[in-house]
């Protein structure tokens, strides 16, 4: 009966009858692949180093350009540097003779007292061309507040609320000796026309208590602010 290697001992026998696996074929024929693939890997290295282009490192050079400097007419004209400017002058002491007795009188307000300022102006104080100013202690101020407030949200032009467009206008008032604005101009626009108008019809139906002078009511032009907002 034939013969196998088993489990890698060579000389061995199989027992009668079993096939040999196919790992102990692999295991026997080992040496003979080891030694076939180092010859190969050799084989290739030799090939690869002999027919392989040898290489040379290029020498590195430096090339210069030499720059040629042009010359440009001038096109802008320097002015000549300004003059020194001039020391100040020393002062010098004069030979005017001053009396030891010159005195600077006291200034007081005895003189100027307020009785003799000039009487604050009479009349209903028309508006006149535009706004003028006029003396006054105590500015004058709304009396319907709460009203002026509802007038406000009354006279707000609808599709602008509804857009949320807002703003601030600044009039100018003249507010008459009893309070009432006999004049609404604008100073200042919001942007929107219809808020401005919106703002004269408001200020125009306002009551504002009248601007003092000294205790005497005086008809005054005054600004005014008048803001449009959403709630």
């Amino acid at each position: 009966m034939a013969t196998e290697a088993i489990n890698g001992t060579e000389g061995a026998e199989a027992p009668v009858g079993r096939t040999r696996t196919a790992n102990e074929r692999l295991k026997d024929s080992f040496s003979s692949w080891f030694w076939g693939s180092v010859a190969a890997a050799a084989l290739l290295h030799f090939i690869f180093m002999a027919f392989w282009p040898s290489m040379q490192a290029d020498d590195a050079g430096i090339i210069a350009h030499e720059l040629e400097a042009l010359e440009l007419p001038p096109e802008v004209e320097i002015p000549p540097p300004p003059e020194d400017i001039p020391r100040p002058a020393v002062p010098v002491i004069g030979d005017v003779d001053l009396d030891d007795d010159i005195t600077i009188p006291e200034t007081t307000f005895e003189d100027r007292s307020v009785e003799d300022l000039p009487p604050p102006p009479t009349g209903n104080g028309g508006a006149g061309d535009g706004p003028a100013f006029t003396p006054y202690e105590v500015a004058p101020e709304i009396r319907n507040r709460a009203e002026f407030q509802r007038l406000l949200q009354r006279n707000y032009p609808r599709s602008l609320q509804d857009a949320g467009i807002g703003g601030t206008v600044v009039l100018w008032l003249h507010v008459d000796r009893q309070g009432n604005v006999q004049d609404a101009r604008v100073e200042q626009s919001s942007g929107q026309e219809r808020l401005d108008q919106a703002a004269i019809s408001v200020v125009n139906q306002v009551r504002f208590s009248p601007a003092l002078n000294r205790d005497e009511r005086v008809a005054v032009w005054v600004q005014f602010p008048v803001t449009f907002q959403v709630n």
